[in-house]
């Protein structure tokens, strides 16, 4: 599959709207749901022609990435753009979901250097809005806060993404084709056990009293009494408002 330069910039695109900073599809400062790489290679398989090969691709770099928090304004990786880009040069080379994710991971740690850059060059507009308080303009603090660090984002995160997903796919499909016999078949296995990881951290996370059950509960669902996943997600959600509202209404008593 080839990747076109309209398409790879609407990839780079998507990566930036999934960025944490970026207001356009969340509050700014929180995490958008396009950072998710479920939803990113969703999505990037839309632009690519084949949403339902990029929900495979998706789900599959999602799943090292399930437990993911970023604690602090730390980010020691970077899903957004394991599932941006990594869903795309996987759709590109025509690799299975194992082996997608371990073009994804590299892609990942890759990243946090997008990151580390933006929050460093925003460093000199918080400096400049320091200035704008001390002379009591409230309006360009405001634009200081908003629209020099989007542009600089936008311009840091798009131009990349879209080179490396242009000139990147032909590059990718050919190593594939390098490693085809034993060498792929070792990526593959690799790929296979990251996502154990990430389901690991998941259940330490949910390991809790009042966590724990509601996991078994889902388990006994799915196992036992054969519920297709998209009823139990409903059923959950449901849950979820009813145990909410009831926890609201004690703490108000």
């Amino acid at each position: 599959m080839e990747i076109s330069l309209l398409q790879a910039f609407l990839i780079g695109l998507v990566y930036y709207l999934g960025i944490t900073g970026t207001p356009w599809l969340s509050t700014l400062g929180t995490i958008s749901f396009i950072q998710k790489p479920l939803v990113a290679g969703t999505v990037v398989g839309f632009i690519l022609g084949d949403p339902i090969q990029g929900v495979i691709i998706g789900s599959a770099i999602q799943l090292p990435y399930i437990a993911f928090i970023s604690a602090g304004g730390t980010a020691p990786v970077d899903p957004g753009l394991a599932g941006t880009l990594g869903t795309a040069l996987a759709m590109a080379a025509g690799v299975d979901g194992a082996t997608a994710i371990t073009l994804a991971i590299p892609i990942g740690l890759l990243g946090t250097i997008i990151w580390v850059a933006h929050m460093t060059i925003d460093v000199f507009f918080v400096h400049m809005a320091d200035k704008a308080a001390e002379e009591g303009n409230l309006e360009r603090i405001n634009f200081l806060h908003v629209v020099p660090p989007q542009i600089v984002l936008f311009l840091m995160s798009v131009i990349p993404v879209t080179l490396a997903g242009y000139f990147g796919a032909g590059v990718v499909t050919s190593l594939i084709g390098y490693l085809e016999g034993t060498p792929l078949h070792v990526l593959q296995v690799i790929g296979g056990l990251l996502p154990a990881l990430g389901i690991a951290m998941n259940l330490r996370s949910i390991n809790r009293p009042n966590t724990l059950l509601f996991f078994v509960t889902g388990f006994i669902m799915f196992t036992y009494l054969s519920l297709d996943i998209i009823v139990i997600a409903i059923l959950g959600g449901i849950i979820a408002y009813f145990y909410t509202t009831l926890s609201d209404t004690k703490g108000m008593a």
